[in-house]
């Protein structure tokens, strides 16, 4: 039997679907009733993966309804596309070419199949997420409020003040979320054992990274994107950079690193030495994330709270 790869480029209003190696192409609205008619396709046609590129969240709803219905679909990092197509010699750009190059990419790389997420996971990632966006709304409010004209003021006090509560919804309904699941709970508690990580750092970590405890930590660390990568060549010897990986958990665990730094003895110890030797502060700080990382990823793993990690 032939292995199918399919490829979608998902665009505000349709998905563009591209197969290979039978080379065919259709082309269905992005909308409840074209996902469930694309879901149905593909299940009749039990292909072999499925890849769909990262496109700012439009990617969701085909994503979920495709893993509810157990096909074997991941959502890909657009870079990694772009830069197979450019290898590839394809350097024009159109939704059915995106289309085409994903069935390729799909056929020719084999990426590897993440587990797919429940439900209650992925309404726990919304809410997190939603939470990180009202807090960048404070931020962005609270920097305008001196810069506006006094007349403004008072309306962005309100706003100010309504997204504060609305924060305070969230911060309890991601709470409540976690308090219903008791392996989320346990996790929570674990997680929160260690100095420098709160409620709002642990709760991203179950949302955001449930990997957490099932890789080792190199992969865990390139994951994540905190692991210093090569730039060698010969016998030059290039600076180490971090890249790629979950930005969101990258400057969640930044946060936790900063205050690890100051009031967690084992990560403030490696710290002051880092800084000693001359590093700079913020090369420092990541080496901090991955050393955090790495030991939190080892308590998951083992179920063991800081104390006695």
């Amino acid at each position: 039997m032939t292995d199918i790869f399919i490829g979608i480029d998902v665009a505000g209003q349709e998905l563009v679907v591209a197969q290979q190696p039978i080379t065919a192409q259709w082309t269905v609205a992005n909308d409840a009733a074209g996902i469930e008619l694309l879901t149905t396709r593909l299940r009749e046609l039990t292909p072999t993966l499925i890849v769909l590129e990262a496109t700012g969240g439009l990617e969701v709803n085909v994503y979920a309804s495709l893993a509810e219905a157990g096909l074997p679909a991941q959502v890909i990092n657009p870079r990694r596309v772009r830069a197979f197509a450019e290898a590839a010699g394809t350097l024009a750009k159109t939704d059915a070419l995106d289309a085409q190059t994903l069935a390729s990419f799909a056929q020719c790389l084999r990426p590897e199949l993440r587990p797919h997420l429940d439900p209650a996971t992925r309404a726990l990632q919304a809410l997190v997420t939603r939470r990180r966006q009202v807090l960048d709304m404070i931020s962005t409010e609270e920097h305008r409020l001196p810069r506006c004209h006094r007349s403004l003021q008072p309306d962005i006090r309100d706003h100010i003040a309504w997204l504060k509560l609305r924060l305070k919804g969230l911060e309890d309904d991601i709470s409540k979320a976690i308090r219903e699941q008791p392996a989320w709970k346990a996790k929570q508690d674990l997680l929160m054992s260690a100095k420098g990580v709160g409620p709002a750092v642990s709760a991203s970590l179950i949302a955001q990274l449930p990997e957490l405890g099932t890789l080792t930590h190199k992969r865990i660390a390139a994951l994540v994107g905190v692991a210093p990568m090569n730039r060698d060549s010969g016998k030059w010897r290039g600076k180490r950079y971090i890249q790629a990986g979950r930005t969101a958990i990258r400057s969640t665990l930044y946060m936790a690193a900063l205050v690890a730094a100051r009031h967690n003895p084992q990560v403030r110890t490696f710290y002051v030495r880092l800084l000693a030797a001359g590093k700079p502060r913020k090369l420092a700080l990541t080496a901090c994330m991955h050393k955090l990382l790495t030991i939190l990823n080892a308590m998951v793993r083992d179920n063991c709270h800081w104390a006695t990690a």
